[in-house]
């Protein structure tokens, strides 16, 4: 099989038309179009619908580019890591990151060991949702990802690392029960102003079956996916957040703010995700080692903070 075709057809499927890849292909057109009757040719399918605004796949044309990103991916590996036998580990790896999770605490130290120990793999790291990462590992466009294990998933192969407890992060002044620092129940909680992540989300799941379990319902007033909007909104006494600890901790860099357990705990469990079909590349291999004992040391810096 020609894997220069693949690469076209998937660049085609992408851009949306056959004029559109030629350009960013630098080909022309009618070349690429040859390709492609070649391709259909060589599966005896029709892979793509020409039409006026462009192309898009059939459903032999979808399977087909679901199993052209894999190839090309093992094809990209294979390429790097023969170029590098006897020398240093070279390539790239790809590592998703699931937002409003302790992962995000470990991005920088992960970037930093790999250009430490490995300075010739290009590491690109996306944080993006539970399922649009375990989507990319199964198409084959991305190694490994750091995200809440929700089950599971045809194609991802998930390892426990971690288990992190979420906290209460609300203004001074919202009403709270007891004495600050004491923890709260979620009955103690109802009519609470939250704000939490979009209702797809594995903390906003956790959160509402919490509630559900009290009889109580949560008074969700914003939906917030970003972080850093998130700190804003309620230093601005806009709402209250459940968050993870260590995404919690960052909230806390104000004095107007209270940081409280829940009892009975509620607890997310974060895994590592990587594509159950397809082997790692030895530079991802590295990767996945590393990522690990970041991981391990997160754990254990974790313990020591909340011991003291």
């Amino acid at each position: 099989m020609d894997t220069r075709r693949l690469f076209s057809f998937v660049r085609i499927v992408d851009a949306g038309s056959i004029t559109r890849a030629a350009d960013i292909l630098h080909i022309a057109q009618p070349a690429l179009s040859q390709q492609m009757t070649a391709l259909e040719a060589q599966f005896g399918q029709q892979l793509l619908i020409r039409h006026k605004q462009g192309v898009e796949p059939t459903d032999a044309g979808r399977a087909l580019y679901r199993h052209a990103q894999i190839i090309l991916r093992q094809v990209q590996s294979a390429q790097a890591e023969v170029s590098v036998v006897g020398r240093e580990l070279a390539g790239g790896v790809s590592v998703g990151l699931a937002p409003y999770s302790t992962v995000n605490a470990i991005a920088l130290p992960l970037l930093t060991a790999v250009r430490e120990r490995y300075p010739s793999i290009l590491l690109h790291i996306n944080e993006n949702f539970g399922g649009v990462l375990s989507e990319a590992m199964m198409t084959g466009r991305m190694d490994m990802a750091l995200l809440y294990d929700t089950g599971p998933i045809k194609g991802v192969t998930f390892e426990p690392l971690l288990t992190e407890e979420l906290m209460v992060v609300a203004p001074a002044g919202t009403g709270l029960p007891g004495t600050t620092g004491s923890a709260v129940a979620i009955a103690q909680l109802k009519g609470l102003p939250l704000l939490l992540p979009g209702p797809m989300h594995t903390i906003r799941k956790v959160v509402e079956q919490a509630y559900d379990h009290a009889l109580e319902h949560a008074h969700v007033v914003g939906e917030v996916e970003s972080v850093a909007l998130m700190a804003q909104a309620v230093r601005n006494g806009l709402g209250a957040t459940v968050l993870p600890l260590s995404v919690a901790r960052r909230i806390m860099t104000v004095d107007n703010l209270e940081l409280r357990r829940i009892e009975p705990a509620i607890t997310v469990q974060v895994s590592l995700g990587t594509p159950t079909n397809q082997p790692l590349s030895k530079p991802a291999e590295a990767v996945r080692e590393i990522l690990r004992a970041v991981v391990a040391d997160y754990v254990r810096n974790s313990a020591g903070r909340t011991a003291q």
